[in-house]
């Protein structure tokens, strides 16, 4: 099939992808010639490079919701504060989260297979902190039961889980991309009259939603 296609456009005159471009064989094919692309290489005074103050300081102003991504491995649970949590798919069911290629839990997870995001509350903020800080025992005092698929930590007073096992995971320059598939999920259904209000995290700091 693709030989016919080729024969045939050579023989009206037409330029194929093994042939230079022609604008006389092109034109009397009945098109018009199209200019030749200007290719050339990007200057290095061209790549403005992005300090990392900046970037930070710019990407700030957009707000997130908090998670804590927690696993169990053979030493017991882990888990890390994250906010570059965000919906994948709808079908297949899938969810993502990026962790830094430094993170020292990030292995253990690795090594589980699986995790929870536990989605934050307005009220977390201080758990949330607990579970920022690096080399602390970031469980201690923190109530939680196992996720009814994977058996990952599921923290006391999330308003909302989604419990994972881990499809891929692809390279982002310093960090890593996680891809989850959805096993099982629930939130926790307010009390009447009240509503639940996530804990969101905008230029440094905590804050809750307001309609």
């Amino acid at each position: 099939m693709a030989a016919t296609a080729v024969r045939y456009l050579r023989s009206v005159g037409a330029p194929t992808a093994t042939e230079p471009f022609d604008a006389p064989a092109a034109t009397a094919a009945g098109g018009y010639p199209l200019p030749r692309p200007g290719l050339r290489a990007v200057g290095d005074d061209e790549r403005l490079p992005v300090a990392p103050a900046e970037f930070r300081h710019v990407l700030g102003h957009f707000a997130t919701g908090v998670t804590v991504i927690t696993a169990c491995d053979e030493d017991g649970p882990a888990g890390f504060a994250c906010q570059s949590f965000a919906s994948l798919s709808l079908d297949p069911p899938l969810v993502a989260f990026m962790v830094a290629r430094t993170s020292t839990t990030w292995p253990r997870i690795a090594r589980a297979g699986s995790f929870c995001v536990n989605v934050l509350g307005a009220h977390q903020g201080e758990l949330c902190r607990g579970f920022a800080v690096s080399g602390a025992d970031k469980f201690a005092g923190v109530a939680h039961t196992g996720s009814p698929v994977t058996g990952s930590p599921l923290l006391e007073g999330v308003p909302a889980w989604i419990d994972c096992t881990i499809q891929t995971v692809h390279t982002g320059g310093d960090h890593l991309i996680v891809v989850g598939r959805v096993a099982a999920l629930g939130a926790v259904e307010a009390s009447a009259g009240a509503e639940e209000v996530p804990l969101l995290f905008h230029r440094g700091k905590f804050g809750r939603f307001s309609a």
